[in-house]
């Protein structure tokens, strides 16, 4: 095969995987919108809501393995077929879950749909950042994460529009209702969840069907024996592994509790009352032909969650530039101290100011995961994909410091909470920092 064949192989298998990093993307933070929904529903402590988040994330610590497993035996195209079937299942799992108000229903569902998101990543993540130079990694990881951050930035519309754009009713006003008035309201409750649900597992669907008929070049060797045992010993791997866990948790922790703390903290009078806030509301609003004039406060402030996966979106396309032309390291210092500054400015202020610096945190999330899992994959060889399966098994991180987080609000408050945050983003300061003096060093 020709060097100009292979660059056009590479650049279609590049464009075909980047429609994956939207798609779980995009679910992902679907999921995030679902998170104060539910919590009405069901009445729920924040500890207890974070359970979905617990379901969704544990299923990377849990899959991760076997997914890389899966992929040897079958091979990425058909290993990829398989995850967004699984993916179409744990999406289909939300329709009856909504139907018969069952929590336990939807916990196997993000279980399930987390599993297939897992073989993805697993498969995707290396798999992009072999389709050339290592030097270029980074950069390339960063530009496939730019559309996952597209999918992301969408996300919290879809959610702040047809997941939380009506008041839930508590347990006290569904008894005060007469039977059919009550069987009209379970209805319409369901079918809030459902039918966003229905339309993504058919599109999903459609998707696998596109991979199952397309090309991939192949770019990966046998992973060689004993080669998890050799990792396990590898210092700088586990400190990348670390890194992926301490971000994932950070980034899902916020994220998921944005729209909490902007009710916490009383600012739907605020946004409400101001007329430039207002119009950035209804204009992302008047996409889908709606508008914010009588709207529930949860989706007033959910809109403007846009702005922090958005902030990722474009961090990463500034991102893929700046680690071709600075080491990555120091990019990945640079944006934790700054998402450190913007965590604490939010908690120390009020208002606007507050609401507008922790959704800046979103911008400086950008590079890290790509930055963190390049820089971790650094001079592997053919353990590159048995590495993937261990970094994405500390993707679990979504699901334990979010759960700390949401414990720490119940009992403390989100001040003190965010603190957790902090620390966070303070360890990938420092691996940064570790990782430009070893390359330094090398050099």
């Amino acid at each position: 095969m020709t060097t100009s064949t292979t660059n056009k192989s590479f650049k279609s298998a590049f464009i075909f995987l980047t429609t994956l990093f939207f798609l779980w993307g995009f679910i992902t933070v679907l999921v995030d919108s679902l998170v104060p929904r539910l919590k009405d529903v069901f009445e729920m402590s924040y500890a207890k809501t974070v359970l979905v988040q617990f379901a969704f994330f544990t299923a990377f610590f849990v899959f991760s393995l076997p997914a890389g497993f899966i992929l040897s035996k079958i091979g990425y195209k058909k290993g990829i077929v398989f995850g967004l079937l699984t993916m179409a299942l744990g999406c289909i799992l939300f329709y009856p879950a909504a139907e018969y108000r069952n929590f336990s229903i939807f916990l196997v569902g993000y279980f399930t749909l987390a599993g297939g998101i897992t073989v993805l990543q697993v498969a995707a993540n290396p798999y992009v950042a072999l389709l050339g130079s290592e030097e270029g990694a980074s950069s390339r990881l960063n530009l496939s994460q730019a559309f996952n951050s597209l999918g992301t930035t969408i996300a919290p519309v879809v959610g702040a529009l047809f997941l939380l754009s009506d008041t839930v009713k508590s347990s006290t006003e569904i008894e005060l209702l007469t039977e059919t008035e009550k069987n009209n309201y379970y209805i319409a409750e369901a079918a809030t969840v459902q039918t966003p649900f229905l339309f993504i597992s058919i599109f999903i669907v459609i998707l696998a069907l596109v991979f199952l008929f397309i090309q991939l070049p192949k770019v990966m060797q046998e992973s060689p024996k004993g080669g998890y045992l050799s990792l396990l010993k590898n210092k700088l791997m586990l400190l990348g592994a670390l890194g992926i866990f301490v971000y994932v948790g950070a980034e899902v922790a916020i994220g998921s509790f944005l729209v909490n703390y902007f009710v916490d903290a009383n600012l739907a009078g605020i946004v409400a009352d101001n007329e430039v806030m207002m119009q950035i509301a209804n204009t992302i609003a008047s996409t889908f032909n709606k508008t914010f004039s009588n709207a529930d406060p949860k989706s007033l402030l959910g809109i403007f969650v846009i702005f922090y996966w958005g902030g990722a979106m474009i961090g990463r396309f500034i991102g893929a530039y700046l680690t071709k032309i600075m080491a990555p390291g120091k990019v990945l210092s640079i944006f934790a101290f700054l998402a450190i500054t913007m965590i604490f400015i939010s908690i120390n202020t009020s208002g606007l100011l507050s609401m507008w610096t922790i959704l800046a945190v979103g911008l400086f999330n950008s590079i890290m995961f790509p930055t963190i899992f390049t820089l971790s994959l650094e001079g592997l060889g053919d353990l590159k994909a048995q590495a993937s399966g261990l970094l994405c098994m500390a993707i679990v991180g979504g699901a334990i410091v979010p759960f700390v987080f949401g414990s720490l609000i119940d009992e403390f408050g989100f001040k003190v909470a965010f603190l957790l945050t902090i620390v966070c983003y303070g360890y990938i300061l420092f691996y940064g920092r570790f990782k430009s003096k070893a390359k330094l060093n090398k050099s």
